[in-house]
């Protein structure tokens, strides 16, 4: 969760240290989170400068590098429902940036079913690969003609 929201953030404010990201449960509006996060004890309303610098969500028009979103369908930990990564996905799509979300069904925050676990290590070895590595992709890996308008679940 924390890894996902810091993955987000250091495409948006540093796009040449990495070739692409893999963010999972995230946290990426603040704004959701409205009675304080990580140090943060201010609420939304005594800070909402900190709200929206701290929100990858708000700079997914600065995000050009591929993110790879993975996410728990039934995540209800506090914060990072799945919402965040749906409705980051929206928004990284609507300013043409390539993304791709797979939503994991009947997983909560950290994915436990052996089929959820090992789609996750392949969706990111497949994601690495394509965007980061020696392009040794499955040819079986499809996302799309378009990769950035791929939606995806297990469920599917």
């Amino acid at each position: 969760s924390y890894g996902a929201f810091m993955a987000a953030n250091l495409l948006a404010h540093c796009p040449e240290l990495f070739a692409a990201g893999i963010a999972r449960s995230g946290a990426y509006n603040r704004t959701l989170t409205p009675f304080g996060f990580q140090s943060e004890e201010r609420t939304l309303w005594q800070a909402p400068d900190v709200y929206a610098k701290m929100s990858p969500f708000m700079m997914a028009d600065k995000i050009q590098k591929p993110l790879l979103l993975i996410h728990g369908e039934e995540d209800n930990n506090t914060g990072t429902f799945p919402l965040q990564s749906e409705r980051f996905f929206s928004a990284l799509k609507g300013h043409g940036g390539p993304a791709r979300v797979v939503l994991l069904p009947h997983e909560g925050h950290g994915y436990r079913a052996r089929e959820s676990v090992l789609h996750t290590l392949y969706e990111q070895d497949q994601w690495l690969e394509r965007h980061a590595g020696y392009g040794r992709t499955d040819p079986s890996y499809v996302t799309s003609s378009n990769e950035a308008d791929s939606a995806s679940s297990l469920s599917e």
